[in-house]
Parts: structure tokens; C-alpha cells; sequence
């Protein structure tokens, strides 16, 4: 199933307008305004998504499919892609709604859109005005503009540093999971509080040992439950996901936490 969140207006406001149409009083059918998160974000709070093997999505990867009257063919693989082009993004006019492979939109993480690659595909997005670089997992359909290679989330924008500008010039190679091997290098600190920082942090477990909340904390980041964090608070490593900045994002890791086996995170109390 293709989502066609920025390529077509919804069946309701669709026939709206064919009834305006035929009316001696036309109507202006208002759709919402896409903008940024209401949330303060900054593009130090986006995190790279964490490239991992998953299976192709159930939806949106159907080929050929149809937008605008222009059909679009999925490539057979995402093996050695890469191009160059424009960019945009997208945000709070869309978070939270389904994406074309089934997720739902987060506009505060590190995805992307595009027309042809298969769902989900990983790719290193580079900003040529600037050198700016992340990591973000493709899991939608679009930008639907001719001149427009791949729009990005509102964070993945953010990190990028084109929020303002609206576009920018990228370079887009998609990064081959099996011979992806990150350095993961987890924040340890006898320190750290949820009131340094804000927002909402979910502890998964708690070790006497260093070793054991390592081991967790390896097999959460291998699962893209990202950003995690061990902190050495009363004498315990504790193993945080964190920080979150909106409601739908810390219920979304609480389901694909507990979907993936592991115990259900429980919000870290003030």
C-alpha cells in the first residue's frame, strides 16, 4: 500500500471539491499547514538511525504504483544506490499518521521518504552546501515534486541543517547492512539525571555489573531502540532509552520494546 500522504487530497475534501465545483458559490477547502515540531529540538537530540536487517515492509513496496498519473517502479534492490539531488522535508502535518511501509511517522526521528528505493533501505544523507551528514532509515513514499530526490523528517532536516533553508543539495548512499559495523561508544556517568536534559527517559534494566547493562544496551541499539544510555545512579548501571520529547514517540518505543521480547520500559521518575 502506498501512502499518498503528500501526493493526493483525501477522498472527503476530494469530493468536496467536485461538489464546489458544480456550485454557483465556490468553497476554499483549507488543508493544514505543515511546519516544525512545537517541541524545542535541536539537531544534537536527533539520533542516527541504527542500520539493521529487517525483512522488506508488507506495504509500500508494491511496483508499479501510480501518483499523479505517473507510475513509479520500485527498484528490485537497494544494492549499491547512489545518487545526488534535492532534497525538502516534512513534519508536523504529517507525524504521527502512517507512513507507506506501515510505521508510523515520527517527525522527531532520523527517516525519509523516497519514490523507488525499497522499504525499509538505510542510507548516509550528506548536505553538499555544508557537509552536515545522518543516517536515516527510509521508510515512506515520496517526495512527489519532478526536481525532488528525498524529503526528510523534520529531525533528519534538523541535523542537516536546511530546517530554514526548506531544500538543499544532497548526496544520498544507501549503506549496505550487512557490512555495516558502527563504533557504539555508550554514555557512562554517576551523574546524569532526567532533570539535566528534559524530556522523558524509559529505563529497560538495571545491573549490579557494568558488563550485564553493556550487553543489554548492545542488544537495544542492534534493534534501532535508540539512543540508549547507561547511568550509575545508587550503586546500579541502569540502561535508559532517552530522552523523548513527545508523548507518541516514548508509547511507540514502549510497543516495539515489548513486540522485540524485551521487558517493558518504564518511564524514569523525576
Amino acid at each position: 500500500m502506498i501512502s499518498l500522504r503528500r501526493a493526493a487530497l483525501p477522498l472527503a475534501p476530494l469530493a468536496a471539491l467536485l461538489v464546489v465545483s458544480c456550485s454557483s458559490e465556490p468553497t476554499r477547502v483549507e488543508e493544514p499547514q505543515d511546519g516544525p515540531s512545537q517541541i524545542h529540538l535541536t539537531a544534537a537530540d536527533v539520533v542516527d538511525a541504527v542500520p539493521v536487517a529487517e525483512p522488506l515492509a508488507r506495504y509500500g513496496n508494491h511496483s508499479p504504483y501510480e501518483v499523479f498519473g505517473k507510475k513509479y517502479y520500485v527498484l528490485p534492490s537497494n544494492s549499491g544506490y547512489h545518487e545526488r539531488g534535492t532534497a525538502s522535508w516534512y513534519g508536523s502535518k504529517f507525524h504521527g499518521r502512517r507512513t507507506s511501509s506501515g510505521e508510523p511517522y515520527d517527525m522527531h526521528l532520523a527517516t525519509a521518504a523516497h519514490k523507488t528505493l525499497p522499504l525499509p533501505s538505510y542510507a548516509e544523507v550528506t548536505n553538499l552546501d555544508n557537509g552536515k551528514k545522518v543516517i536515516v532509515k527510509i521508510n515512506d513514499r515520496g517526495p512527489f515534486k519532478h526536481d525532488r530526490l528525498i524529503d526528510m523528517s523534520y529531525g533528519a532536516a534538523l541535523r542537516l541543517g536546511m530546517t530554514d533553508t526548506g531544500t538543499a543539495r544532497v548526496d544520498v548512499r544507501v549503506i549496505d547492512v550487512g557490512e555495516y559495523h558502527p563504533t557504539v561508544s555508550y554514555n557512562v556517568s554517576d551523574q546524569s539525571s532526567p532533570e539535566d536534559t528534559g524530556g522523558t527517559w524509559l529505563q529497560v534494566g538495571a545491573y549490579g555489573r557494568r558488563e550485564g547493562a553493556e550487553k543489554l544496551a548492545g542488544q537495544l541499539e542492534k534493534a534501532s531502540l535508540n539512543p540508549v544510555s547507561i547511568h550509575d545512579v545508587d550503586d546500579l548501571f541502569r540502561v535508559w532509552l532517552g530522552p523523548y520529547w513527545s508523548a507518541a514517540e516514548v508509547d511507540s518505543v514502549i510497543s516495539r520494546a515489548i513486540e522485540l521480547g524485551f521487558e517493558r520500559p518504564h518511564r524514569v521518575r523525576r
